[in-house]
């Protein structure tokens, strides 16, 4: 059963294998730039780095450029197969191509649902925090995606970008 739950460096041997299935940084959407500041090592050490980058950057980011927003980690049982982040407001850049939540699956564990279930409980957690509506946007050319978000109720408002942006109403 897919579960939203809260980064631990506990967790961190699961973490670390989620990060190496990703292969490609870039992939990791929700995850955060944690790994901008150097290389995306996936040990112990980087678990606990991410963890306290969750945690910071919660309440937003010191330099302006984040948002408030909850970090969760996408859970099937006790194996972590993904990230989402979910933004409690919308600045600029986030208004025209990123969003309110950005998720992604690993390779490995894609195909059995987990985004679609991760998406629905990230609009409860939005719905408990008060927001009406949330964007959530994909690449122009990524049909799964597409798909899971009209499934969850999203409607396409246009593309900016090369990012297709759909509004969710949470009433």
């Amino acid at each position: 059963m897919t579960t939203l739950v809260l980064p631990d460096a506990s967790r961190w041997r699961s973490w670390a294998a989620m990060v190496e299935d990703f292969g490609d940084v870039a992939q990791m959407h929700g995850s955060g730039s944690w790994f901008l500041d150097g290389d995306p090592v996936p040990t112990e050490a980087g678990c606990a780095a991410f963890v306290t980058m969750t945690e910071v950057t919660s309440v937003g980011d010191l330099d302006g450029t984040r948002v408030p927003s909850t970090y969760f980690w996408i859970a099937d049982g006790e194996e972590l197969v993904g990230f989402l982040n979910l933004r409690h407001v919308l600045n600029e850049f986030l208004l025209e191509v990123g969003g309110h939540i950005g998720y992604s699956v690993k390779p490995s564990a894609r195909r059995r649902g987990h985004a679609g279930a991760a998406l629905r409980l990230a609009l409860d957690e939005a719905a408990a925090l008060g927001l009406e509506r949330v964007l959530v946007t994909c690449d122009d050319d990524n049909a799964p995606s597409r798909r899971t978000i009209e499934s969850a109720g999203g409607v396409l408002e246009d593309v900016r970008d090369a990012k297709m942006r759909f509004w969710i109403n949470l009433g």
